[in-house]
């Protein structure tokens, strides 16, 4: 039965779409203002709203904008007696599915509101699914001949048919979503879901959110029931990736998943039972955060099931110019220029090059010199990479640990010290840049 709230300040008006809808099979409910509105949405699931614009105190258009701070809206539909031009623009412009004028026609509302119920879950089902619908149309490119990529290629045909959990270890930018993706493509469970969730992005409330759903009314915001995403892959794959960021509180949860496949939505009592195959990764030591007590050593063994290490691109040399021809060519053809390759120097920059943001950092690097270049073939001063005789120069017989280290505050200078557009320079996200300056011991000073 499809659930509806008439939002409207006039009391007969109400009590008479009321009766109307209920006659027609809906449940209804009605509320006189959005604040009405609102305490009706916390105590109730509607799948639809019918709302009158002008109204004391939370106005249509008000009401509309507190409800996109929900992960999971009512379908909304304006109907009101005080229709223009202006106020059908704003209600469309802020998320309305269709704007109806009084009096209305009951059939003609009941139809639209079987479309917009349509309308609402055809939206859940296709914010769910389109990213995996663009990764199952997509090719798998994983380009590379060294025998690092070979034997991953390998190893990925023998366990992608398996329902095993597989642990990806790398470092930022070395592919490991590339990785989980071409596993989930092979496997026999395809033609399901593939679902992604980075657990360094949200704090440990939105993680067990996200992850499990939740209940309306678990929190403020919750005016509605959210599916988590562990729902959404059900019968699928779920690729969890830096789940060394997991909050420590909820990778007890996590592991109960693992071991049941059972879990419960923040703010409930029921459990649910799915079947999720589970990959992991992560760019930082687990091992030494579970000497440290930041990841819990029974979770790590759950994890590590199969163990899949993706190798930085300075231990696989060889796949360097075959990877920027394959960048080179996919920015030239999206920025409709027309580049034949690299000059001898350019490709001698880039195999000298040690790489600290591997292949996410080659990426940008060659989208870059695409930009920049002017001529037929892409040269050394297209590249924003240090010459390999100035990088010797600068530290020479130095560890790669003290190449990295002066290529980062390199970069931090360059960048004026700003931590998000040096990240970008590098290739890596800005929390692994944070963990690297940690780690370096780079004075704070440099780093604001």
């Amino acid at each position: 039965m499809i659930r509806v709230l008439a939002v409207d300040d006039e009391e007969p008006f109400r009590r008479l779409l009321k009766k109307e809808l209920t006659r027609k099979g809906f449940y209804a409910e009605a509320a006189p203002d959005g604040e009405a509105a609102l305490r009706s949405l916390k105590s109730n699931s509607f799948d639809v709203i019918l709302l009158d614009i002008i109204m004391p105190g939370i106005d249509g258009i008000s009401l509309m904008k507190k409800l996109k701070a929900d992960p999971s809206p009512p379908v909304i539909i304006v109907l009101t007696g005080k229709a223009t031009v202006e106020t059908a623009v704003e209600a469309m412009k802020h998320g309305a599915y269709d704007y109806l004028t009084k009096p209305y026609k009951l059939d003609e509302l009941v139809i639209v509101i079987n479309r917009a119920y349509e309308y609402g879950t055809l939206k859940i089902k296709n914010q769910q699914f389109q990213q995996e619908l663009l990764r199952k149309e997509s090719p798998v490119d994983f380009v590379g001949k060294s025998k690092q990529i070979k034997d991953i290629l390998a190893l990925i045909q023998k366990i992608a048919p398996t329902d095993s959990t597989v642990f990806i270890q790398g470092e930022s930018g070395t592919g490991k979503e590339l990785v989980a993706n071409t596993l989930w493509h092979y496997s026999r469970r395809n033609s399901f879901p593939f679902i992604v969730l980075n657990c360094a992005t949200l704090s440990e409330n939105l993680i067990e959110s996200e992850l499990f759903g939740h209940e309306k009314g678990a929190f403020t915001s919750a005016h509605q029931t959210k599916f988590g995403i562990v729902e959404v892959a059900d019968k699928g794959t779920l690729f969890l990736d830096e789940i060394g960021e997991m909050p420590l509180g909820l990778q007890a949860k996590l592991l109960r998943f693992l071991d049941s496949g059972e879990f419960r939505r923040v703010g409930s009592n029921r459990t649910i039972t799915v079947d999720v195959r589970v990959i992991a990764a992560t760019n930082r030591d687990l091992t030494t955060l579970i000497k440290t007590g930041e990841f819990r050593q029974d979770l790590f063994y759950r994890l590590n099931v199969i163990n899949l290490t993706i190798p930085p691109m300075r231990e696989r040399r060889e796949d360097i110019p075959e990877l920027a021809r394959y960048f080179l060519k996919k920015y030239s053809q999206k920025l409709s220029k027309d580049i034949a390759g690299f000059t001898a120097e350019a490709l001698e920059a880039l195999n000298g090059y040690h790489w600290p943001g591997n292949v996410r950092e080659l990426e940008n690097i060659i989208e870059r010199a695409v930009i920049l270049c002017d001529t037929g073939k892409i040269g050394p001063d297209d590249l924003s990479i240090p010459p390999v005789s100035s990088a010797k120069e600068a530290v020479p017989d130095a560890t790669l640990e003290k190449i990295e280290k002066e290529h980062i505050l390199r970069v931090l200078r360059e960048s004026s010290g700003n931590q998000s557009k040096a990240s970008q320079v590098l290739g890596i996200d800005r929390k692994t840049l944070y963990l690297k300056l940690k780690k370096y011991g780079i004075d704070e000073a440099v780093k604001k």
